[in-house]
C-alpha cells in the first residue's frame, strides 16, 4: 500500500501534501538527467534498453543507414578513474576534460582533444558513473570508447542514440561479446584487436561484480594470449581486492611462463598491500628464472625494506646466474640512497665474478659520488 507523508509548505493558512512515490519518481528523473552526456554537433535521440540491451542495440544498428554513435551510462567502480581525450584512462588528481571529437583521425583512439579557446572543465572528484560509447556502421560495431561524463563530446554531425535503463550486468555481457574480436580472424586485424582491448577496458571500470567474473574468465588458461594479458592487467589496475586474489591464484598456478610474467606486472599495478608479498613469493618460488627476474625488477619499483631483502637474497642464493644479474639490475632501480650502498657491497663481497661485474657496471651508470669513491679505492690497490 502506498502511503503519503505530509510536508508543510507555507501557502496562506492551508497545507498540502506530496505523495512519497512522487518524490521517488522525481529523484529518479533527476538522476537519469544527470547521467545524460554533454554532446554537441549530433542528431540526438534516445531509446530505452529496459527490454534488454542486446536487442535494442541490434534494432538501432539495423535502423541506421550510415555511421552513428550509441551510448549509455553505467555506475563506475571505486577509484579516481578519469577518461578523456586521446585514450587517457587512469588515475589523475586534477584531470582537465574539454571537448573530445569523436570523429577524427583514425589513429586518435580517444578522440581529438580540446583546442585553444574552448572551455575546459576541472573535476576534483570522480563521478559515480562513466559513459560507454559505440561507433556503429554497416551493422557492425567499429569502435568502443569510454569517457568521463564531464567531457563534452563532438559527434561530428552523426546520429547519436542515447540509451536509458541499461542494466550494468547486461552492459558487461554485451561488452564481453567484443572482447575477443580479431583473435579468430585473419592476422593483422589491428582494428579488431583495438576493439577487443577497448571492450575489456570498459568492462574493468564497471562497479558490478559481474565485471570481476568476466575479467577472470578472459584471463583464464585457454583464452588467446592478448586477451589474457589485457584482462590480467585490468584485474590488477581496477578490480581491487577481488582482482588481486584472482591474480595471486593465476601467478601461482598458471602453466604459461609468459603469462605469469604479465601477471606479475598486474600485481605490481595493484594497490592491494598484499600484492607486494605475492610478488616476493614469485621471486622466491617461481619455476622460471625469467619470471623470478621480472618479479625482482618490479619489486625494485615498489622499493621498501621487503623488496631490498628479497633482491639481496636472490643475489646470494638463487641458483641461476641470470636471476642474480637481474637482481643486481633491480638494485640499480632502487632509490640511490638505498641501491648504491647495496651495489657497492655486492661488488666488494660477492663470490660470483659475473655478479660483481654487473654491480660495477650499474654503479658506473649511477653517477653517484659514492660509486666514484669506490672505484678510486679499487684502482688505488
Amino acid at each position: 500500500m502506498i502511503t503519503s507523508r505530509r510536508f508543510p509548505f507555507a501557502n496562506g493558512d492551508g497545507r498540502f501534501f506530496i505523495p512519497v512515490c512522487w518524490l521517488v519518481i522525481a529523484l529518479h528523473c533527476l538522476s537519469a538527467a544527470a547521467q545524460e552526456p554533454r554532446v554537441t554537433n549530433a542528431r540526438m535521440r534516445s531509446a530505452s534498453a529496459a527490454a534488454g540491451l542486446a536487442g535494442v542495440f541490434h534494432s538501432i544498428q539495423a535502423s541506421e543507414s550510415g555511421p552513428a554513435w550509441i551510448g549509455y551510462a553505467v555506475p563506475a567502480g571505486p577509484g579516481d578513474h578519469r577518461m578523456c581525450c586521446n585514450g587517457s584512462i587512469g588515475e589523475f588528481s586534477n584531470e582537465v576534460c574539454g571537448r573530445c571529437r569523436l570523429e577524427g583521425r583514425k589513429e586518435d583512439d580517444g578522440g581529438q582533444p580540446v583546442t585553444a579557446g574552448e572551455t575546459k572543465t576541472v573535476k576534483l572528484e570522480s563521478p559515480p558513473y562513466f559513459l560507454v560509447l559505440y561507433r556503429v556502421e554497416a551493422g557492425r560495431v567499429q569502435k568502443i570508447r569510454t569517457f568521463s561524463p564531464e567531457c563534452e563530446l563532438d559527434a561530428g554531425g552523426l546520429p547519436f542514440v542515447w540509451l536509458t535503463a541499461v542494466q550494468p550486468r547486461e552492459s558487461v555481457a554485451w561488452l564481453a561479446t567484443f572482447a575477443t574480436a580479431g583473435e579468430e580472424g585473419a592476422k593483422g586485424e589491428d582494428d579488431d584487436n583495438h576493439l577487443g582491448n577497448s571492450a575489456l577496458t570498459a568492462i574493468a571500470f564497471h562497479a558490478d561484480n559481474s565485471a570481476e567474473r568476466a575479467l577472470e574468465g578472459f584471463a583464464a588458461a585457454g583464452r588467446p594470449e592478448r586477451v589474457r594479458e589485457h584482462a590480467a592487467f585490468w584485474l590488477g589496475a581496477a578490480r581491487g581486492r577481488q582482482g588481486y586474489e584472482a591474480l595471486n591464484r593465476l601467478v601461482r598456478d598458471d602453466a604459461d611462463e609468459h603469462f605469469r610474467e604479465k601477471a606479475v606486472f598486474a600485481l605490481y599495478v595493484s594497490k592491494e598491500p598484499e600484492a607486494v608479498d605475492a610478488i616476493i613469493a614469485v621471486a622466491h618460488h617461481d619455476s622460471s628464472p625469467h619470471v623470478r627476474g621480472q618479479a625482482l625488477f618490479w619489486l625494485a619499483q615498489k622499493a621498501g625494506k621487503k623488496a631490498e631483502a628479497t633482491i639481496t637474497e636472490a643475489i646470494e642464493r638463487d641458483p641461476e646466474t641470470e636471476v642474480k644479474k637481474r637482481a643486481v639490475f633491480a638494485l640499480s632501480q632502487l632509490p640511490k640512497e638505498e641501491g648504491v650502498p647495496l651495489l657497492i657491497q655486492v661488488a666488494k663481497t660477492n663470490t660470483n665474478g659475473v655478479v660483481r661485474k654487473q654491480a660495477m657496471f650499474w654503479l658506473g651508470q649511477s653517477h653517484d659520488p659514492r660509486a666514484l669513491a669506490f672505484f678510486e679505492e679499487v684502482l688505488s690497490h
